[in-house]
């Protein structure tokens, strides 16, 4: 595959290579417009474009039945719905557990049924269901308890408890299920046909059980005098639990994030419109939005604040709760934001080169900001990460981040089956785990047996990808809405990249926290804001920095409207830039 403006080598030392084959290289190639070009880049078969250019609910939405377990769970849940048991929903601390439980509590509110909620303290009790949370909800008078984005590895904490449990996942599992009356997750070892959705959240995976639990509900009457619940509406919680936590954005994921942002947009969810507020988001908002604006103000609630704050806003009916919730949402967020500095200072200078799996470990380090740190290590790097707070117990909190070709979720959870670790589990590109400090050294060892050769493949195929490549003049609002055409844009789906230049730098400084800023001309004459994030101290950085307008660029980079000039404009946001010759 040639390269990219001849680029082999780039500033970050990465060859520029074309999503797809060029043009001329295809056989019985045939032109297309941009939309269609985007999509034939990202794996869309062809006979599949219509489906994807407007990704639907109904275009890609299967049967909920495919899933094991799913109709026990939908017939256990319209038992306890008819009957009006005591349902309560135990869920995960971070935004995909929020959006999962408040998508149950919505559904079964609408069906005339107000569900308990339970969010664990992510300090004091940590990951999952517990022996007795477990046994206080059903103390408590719960009949039904439903554990959502956790469970699978719950097998003491479900051993006894004196109630049914429906367990709601998408955490890779164990040969062996914890006891419960139904085990919903697409990433059982014994799924069948729904193991073709294994990327779903576990805020997706409830909104097919919910489809699942209202279609058992019309079979028996249940609506034959009152309306069936919207459930379209709640599609909003469903794409910002799917971006948030980092699910690949194919099929099915698609089209909830897609349709999702259509109903966040209506502002009809009072929790999600005053936390727009709070990220001082004045437009719609797009996929990018939900995952660095809302998702991390959600998040901050379990990081460093109250675990239950971001289920509260998002199922609250009270405008006035919700700003309230969201006003203390945003300042924990600040609040997350510098304690998230000192634990990355501290991470980086234990940093080994010679590791495929970054693993480091501190005390005193704050447990709610591990899995952040340990995502900025994993880019710094190019590797996973792994960073581990210890505290005077000698007992350690770890959260992990990979990169794509390096599934980190099934290697911790052989850890834990090799007995290295407390407790672990996860996904293909994060986990967690709990682990003795005396075997943080051992355990770092084993990861570097186990996954040495995937991370080094990983690696050596590594190459930064491009859709096109324009002149600066090209850079425009209108190419910006032509590139957009072909979202939602995330993991696995991933935002056009454009290739621009030659061009000078006119000037350059660092603004705001370590970002840097340039202003670059080209030989068509037009001019261009680059900007490139948190990079004042990287060789992508130094060398902006240090280029003067006698020495040609190339820019590598995502094509954005420029929201703070106030001006309809476009700018650059750079990824990687090549000398020009």
């Amino acid at each position: 595959m040639r390269h990219v403006l001849d680029v082999e080598r780039s500033i970050l030392g990465q060859p520029w290579r074309w999503r797809a084959l060029a043009a001329d290289q295809r056989d019985g190639f045939a032109p297309d417009d941009l939309l269609t070009q985007l999509l034939l880049a990202r794996g869309c078969p062809r006979d599949a474009l219509d489906a994807h250019k407007l990704p639907s609910i109904r275009g890609f939405m299967p049967d909920p039945s495919i899933f094991r377990d799913m109709d026990t769970a939908a017939a256990r849940l319209a038992d306890a719905v008819v009957a009006g048991e005591s349902i309560a929903i135990f869920g995960d601390y971070d935004v995909d557990g929020a959006t999962s439980s408040a998508v149950l509590v919505l559904l079964l509110r609408a069906l005339g049924r107000e569900a308990r909620v339970y969010i664990p303290d992510r300090l004091t009790e940590g990951y999952g269901p517990s022996a007795g949370a477990m046994e206080r909800l059903a103390a408590e008078g719960a009949t039904l308890i439903v554990t959502v984005d956790c469970g699978a590895q719950a097998f003491e904490a479900l051993a006894d408890v004196r109630c049914d449990v429906i367990v709601v996942d998408h955490h890779q599992c164990a040969t062996q299920l914890p006891r419960a009356v139904a085990v919903v997750n697409p990433n059982r070892r014994d799924e069948g046909e729904g193991a073709a959705h294994g990327h779903l959240a576990a805020v997706g995976v409830c909104f097919l059980l919910g489809a699942a639990l209202v279609r058992e509900l019309r079979g028996r009457g249940f609506f034959a005098e009152r309306d069936e619940p919207r459930l379209l509406d709640l599609l909003d919680l469903v794409a910002l639990g799917t971006v948030a936590d980092v699910a690949q954005l194919r099929g099915l994921n698609r089209a909830f994030v897609a349709q999702g942002l259509k109903v966040m947009a209506a502002r009809r969810n009072p929790g999600l419109a005053a936390l727009g507020e709070a990220a001082r988001l004045t437009r719609a908002p797009t996929a990018t939005d939900l995952g660095f604006a809302l998702g991390p103000r959600i998040n901050a609630g379990g990081r460093v604040g109250r675990a239950d704050l971001g289920v509260r806003l998002l199922t609250t009916t009270d405008p006035g709760e919700a700003r309230a919730i969201a006003t203390e949402l945003d300042r924990l967020n600040e609040e997350r934001r510098a304690i998230e500095a000192m634990v990355q200072e501290g991470a980086e200078a234990l940093l080994c080169q010679d590791r495929a799996v970054c693993v480091v470990a501190g005390e005193g380090w704050h447990p709610g900001v591990i899995g952040i740190v340990a995502g900025r290590l994993k880019e710094k790097l190019g590797r996973p990460s792994i960073v581990i707070a210890l505290d005077e117990n000698g007992i350690g909190k770890g959260s992990g981040r990979s990169i794509t070709g390096v599934d980190l979720g099934a290697a911790v959870l052989a850890a834990r089956e090799q007995g290295l670790l407390i407790a672990g589990g996860g996904h293909a590109m994060a986990a967690g785990l709990t682990i003795a400090a005396d075997q943080v050294a051992a355990f770092a060892d084993w990861l570097d047996a186990r996954l040495g050769r995937a991370v080094a493949e990983a690696i050596a195929a590594r190459a930064l990808l491009f859709d096109s490549v324009v002149s600066p003049g090209g850079v425009t609002p209108a190419l910006v809405a032509a590139l957009e055409a072909g979202g939602p844009y995330g993991t696995g789906w991933p935002a056009p990249r454009v290739a621009v230049g030659p061009v000078r730098a006119v000037k350059v400084d660092v603004v705001g926290n370590g970002h840097v800023r340039a202003i670059v001309a080209g030989d068509d004459g037009r001019s261009l804001k680059a900007m490139a994030f948190r990079a004042a101290d990287t060789a992508l950085g130094q060398a902006l920095l240090a280029a003067g307008p006698s020495r040609r660029l190339w820019l590598a980079g995502r094509a954005r409207r420029d929201d703070w000039s106030g001006r309809d404009v476009a700018e650059l946001h750079l990824d990687d830039a090549a000398w020009a010759n």
